[in-house]
C-alpha cells in the first residue's frame, strides 16, 4: 500500500498537503533523533553558531534537518516553492503556488541544552495564508497537526482549546527576543498581566506553546517577534481548535493594526481572548 504521506499531493488540497507536511515532519524528528547532540560535541567541534546575537544560536543540527526537509519536498512537490529559518527562500503571497514555511529546529536553545521542549514545524501556505502543517516532537514524538477547516489533532485525538472565562484563572504562556533590549520591554508587559492572570509558563518554543492552547493545557500565548517559521504550522493547529489567533502579516501583507504591535501574536482561547489583548495594550504591547 502507498503511504500518501510519500506521494506528491494534489496542489493545494488541505487535507493532502496536511499528510505530505506530517510525513516530512516525521522523517526530520527521526532524522534529527540520529545526530550527534550539540551538548556531546561542544561548540568547539563546530556545531554551535550564532546569527542575530550572541544568544541566537544555530546548531548543524538545524541546518541539517532542513536540507533534509527541502530534498524531500522538492521531490514530492517540485512546483513547490520553500521558505526556511537556515536557508531562506522566497516569502510568497503567490496566489497559485503552494510556499511551504519550514523551521527544522524551533526550540533550539532547548536543544542545544538538552531541553526536551523543541520541534519540528512544516507549513504549506498559499498567498499568505496556511493550508496545513504539522508539528513534530522529536523527543516525546508527539505529532500535531491540522489542515485549514478540518479541525487539528495531536497523534489522531481531536484537539479543543480551553473553556476558561475568567482572565484571573488563566495560565498564560510567553517568550522573550533576543535582543536584550526588547527582553526588558517584554519582561514588563509580563509585569503588568501577571498580577490579572493565574500564572506564566515560557518552554523555549513558540510552536510547542502554541499547540499546548490548542490542547487547553494552556489558556493563551503571546509574544513579539517571532518569524513566520516560528508560527506557520501551529497557528493553524490552534485555530483549527478553536482559539482566536491574531498573527503579523507576512510576505509582503500588512500587519494587523489593532495596538498589540506589528509583529505580536496572541493566540487564546474564546473566552479570555478580548479582555487578553486590552489588558497587553493597556501594559504597552504596542511599544515592545
Amino acid at each position: 500500500m502507498t503511504d500518501p504521506s510519500r506521494t506528491a499531493p494534489p496542489a493545494a488540497d488541505p487535507a493532502a498537503l496536511r499528510l505530505l507536511a506530517e510525513g516530512v515532519a516525521r522523517d526530520a524528528a527521526e532524522h534529527l533523533r540520529g545526530l550527534p547532540r550539540p551538548w556531546d560535541t561542544g561548540p568547539a567541534g563546530g556545531s554551535v553558531g550564532t546569527k542575530s546575537s550572541p544568544t541566537d544560536v544555530v546548531t548543524a543540527s538545524d541546518t541539517a534537518v532542513e536540507a533534509l526537509i527541502r530534498e524531500r519536498l522538492a521531490a514530492l512537490a517540485p512546483r513547490d516553492l520553500i521558505v526556511g529559518e537556515e536557508h531562506g527562500g522566497v516569502a510568497g503571497t503567490d496566489a497559485e503556488r503552494v510556499v511551504w514555511v519550514l523551521d527544522p529546529i524551533d526550540g533550539t536553545v532547548n536543544f542545544l541544552y538538552g531541553l526536551p521542549w523543541y520541534a519540528v514545524s512544516v507549513a504549506a501556505t498559499r498567498g499568505g495564508v496556511t493550508l496545513a502543517g504539522a508539528v513534530v516532537e522529536p523527543v516525546s514524538g508527539r505529532v500535531w497537526s491540522a489542515a485549514a477547516g478540518q479541525g487539528a489533532t495531536c497523534d489522531g485525538r481531536p484537539l479543543a482549546v480551553s473553556a476558561v472565562t475568567e482572565l484571573a484563572l488563566s495560565l498564560v504562556g510567553t517568550g522573550f527576543a533576543y535582543d536584550a533590549r526588547r527582553r526588558g520591554r517584554q519582561a514588563a508587559l509580563v509585569a503588568g498581566l501577571l498580577p490579572r492572570i493565574r500564572d506564566v509558563r515560557r518552554t523555549g518554543s513558540a510552536a510547542l506553546d502554541m499547540c499546548a492552547v490548542a490542547a487547553g493545557w494552556t489558556d493563551a500565548y503571546l509574544e513579539h517577534g517571532c518569524s513566520w517559521w516560528d508560527w506557520a504550522a501551529a497557528a493553524l493547529v490552534a485555530q483549527e481548535a478553536g482559539a482566536v489567533v491574531r498573527v503579523p502579516g507576512v510576505a509582503g501583507l500588512p500587519d494587523p493594526d489593532d495596538g498589540l504591535g506589528s509583529d505580536a501574536i496572541l493566540v487564546a482561547a474564546p473566552g479570555i481572548a478580548t479582555e487578553l489583548a486590552a489588558l497587553a495594550r493597556g501594559h504597552g504591547a504596542a511599544e515592545v
